[in-house]
């Protein structure tokens, strides 16, 4: 009867992670409401660029203390600093659209937005690790439902938006305020991590004492999982084997290296961020969201974090990608509407601005749910791509940068507005399929143990790309772009008004494409050398 309510806890804390994280991906909206936006306030492209640029700013530059507040005190501080971030960066946006041009200054909205970005991250964060800790023999599932539905959350909010109040910037924009600080506040309080794995017990010495293997290998009692103390997987009712590495003795099943489990297979034949790890830091502890007792530092997981990341140059394999990769989709997420009304402009001038935000409503809707199939797709796909086939996670980055590639060449040709939806489409997979398949491979290089903040080192990168692509498209928008009477900007060029910034982000994905063949490449050469490692000492 314990265990069904356990089961039912943990089932009712994804959900709620699911809800919250619903609430958290709303940045990817930001063209459902930027363009109409700017236009009432007389922001520039650029200008309003830069506030898309800080609300991207606030969601990724706070993953490395939002992190580190999520593994030392649990996910409910995060989630419920989240939901007032989230509800008061929305209401001041709402408040000044309300007010008009002037009503306000550039840095309050960047302010706001970044705001809002903080929020996003806080909730988000604290959903995900929940997720990641209550199912340690599921976590690729588990985790799936939270990412995928931060992806849904654009087309989420947007569909509300065109159903309830179409044309309608100002209502959009207090539906954000109050749905976003409503769904996380309320699911805070059903974030729970529940401990999975209770204390191991050993035998007494004398039953020990009756054979060699067991006095190697303790035998332990756990009514919650299939997993022992010493990784092996077993029956209920039956007893671990000792392992054996081709010799008459029994080893010690924890001696052996940490990229290596117990049977000699790599980690990664282990699922999405699904190591079952009962005593590996940040597994234990929450009672309620709150942290508990320390990590146990016998753990023979990787558990790298904080500065010492910057000594593993595969932190600056995954950082470089994560930039490029994030850089090329944020430029698109966050200019989908701008792209919209320069094709429109110059295919149709006679089409009216509800027309026109209608159609930037459906790209945003495209973007949202092409990056929930991707990282549906990717996230349990990376799984198989390991289990059954035997390959590199970081196959999935050269499908993603791949996609990214046929995007960007979309956007450099595609001068018909009906069939804009190619772009926006293959960006949002491409995207999808990036953050389906990265928390698995920063859990699996690093140890899942402080995945929070190595989580928000990680998103420091699309601070820099992001930024970098987004002032780029901002400047080339504006260099064609003409100021009308009432002091608002239009760009008649049609795709000319932005072309040039796809140029620059083709060839950011073609290294892109370049970096995750390497990676393929080099992640092949380190199993090479292990394997070679492990069979000099069997051979020993």
């Amino acid at each position: 009867m314990a265990g069904d309510k356990l089961q039912t806890a943990r089932v009712v804390s994804v959900i709620a992670a699911t809800v919250i994280s619903l609430a958290c991906g709303t940045n990817y909206a930001y063209s459902a409401w930027a363009p109409a936006f700017a236009e009432r306030m007389k922001l520039s492209s650029t200008q309003s660029n830069i506030i898309g640029t800080f609300g991207n700013l606030g969601m990724y530059i706070a993953g490395i203390p939002v992190g580190l507040l999520v593994d030392n005190k649990g996910p409910r501080p995060s989630a419920l600093l989240g939901s007032i971030s989230l509800g008061a960066g929305y209401f001041m946006i709402y408040r000044a659209y309300e007010d008009g041009p002037g009503s306000i200054g550039l840095p309050w909205l960047c302010l706001f937005a970044f705001m809002t970005g903080i929020g996003g991250c806080g909730a988000f964060a604290g959903a995900i690790k929940t997720s990641a800790l209550n199912w340690p023999n599921s976590r690729g599932t588990a985790t799936a439902f939270p990412l995928a539905a931060f992806g849904l959350s654009a087309l989420f909010f947007a569909t509300i938006s065109s159903l309830a109040f179409p044309d309608n910037t100002s209502d959009l924009l207090l539906l954000l305020s109050i749905a976003t600080f409503l769904m996380t506040f309320i699911g805070t309080f059903f974030l729970r991590v529940i401990p999975t794995t209770p204390p191991y017990s050993t035998l007494p010495k004398e039953e020990r004492s009756g054979s060699d293997s067991s006095t190697l290998l303790k035998r332990t009692r756990s009514t919650d999982s299939k997993y022992s103390a010493g990784r092996l997987s077993h029956e209920p009712g039956t007893q671990p084997e000792t392992i054996s590495y081709g010799d008459d003795t029994p080893k010690d099943p924890t001696a052996f290296n940490e990229a290596e489990g117990p049977n000699g297979g790599t980690e990664e034949t282990s699922s999405l961020l699904s190591k079952s790890t009962g005593s590996c830091p940040g597994d234990v502890a929450y009672q309620d969201g709150n942290a508990g007792p320390k990590a146990n530092r016998d753990s023979h997981h990787a558990d790298i974090r904080g500065l010492a990341l910057l000594s593993r140059m595969k932190f600056y394999q995954l950082w470089l990608l994560m930039g490029l990769l994030t850089g090329i989709g944020l430029m698109t997420i966050n200019n989908i509407g701008g792209d919209a009304r320069a094709l429109w402009h110059h295919y149709d001038d006679s089409a009216p601005p509800e027309f026109i935000q209608e159609r930037q409503l459906m790209h945003v809707e495209i973007l949202s749910f092409m990056s929930f199939c991707g990282r549906l797709l990717s996230g349990i796909g990376s799984d198989l791509i390991v289990k059954k086939l035997g390959m590199s996670r970081f196959w999935c980055l050269f499908v993603s940068s791949s996609i990214f590639l046929v995007a960007q060449i979309c956007g450099t040709r595609i001068d018909n507005p009906h069939v804009l939806g190619f772009v926006s489409g293959f960006t949002g997979l491409a995207y999808g399929f990036l953050f389906g398949v990265y928390p698995a491979l920063v859990a699996e290089t690093f140890g899942v143990g402080g995945l929070s903040q190595n989580w928000g080192c990680m998103t420091l990168a699309p601070i820099v790309f992001g930024n970098i692509f987004n002032l780029i498209y901002g400047h080339i928008y504006d260099q064609h772009s003409i100021i009308l009477p009432d002091g608002t900007r239009d760009c008649r060029d049609g795709i000319n008004c932005y072309r040039n910034a796809y140029f620059v982000t083709m060839a950011a994905s073609l290294a892109g494409v370049g970096v995750s063949l390497w990676s393929i490449h080099h992640d092949w050469i380190e199993k090479v050398k292990k394997r070679k490692e492990r069979d000099r000492g069997r051979e020993a």
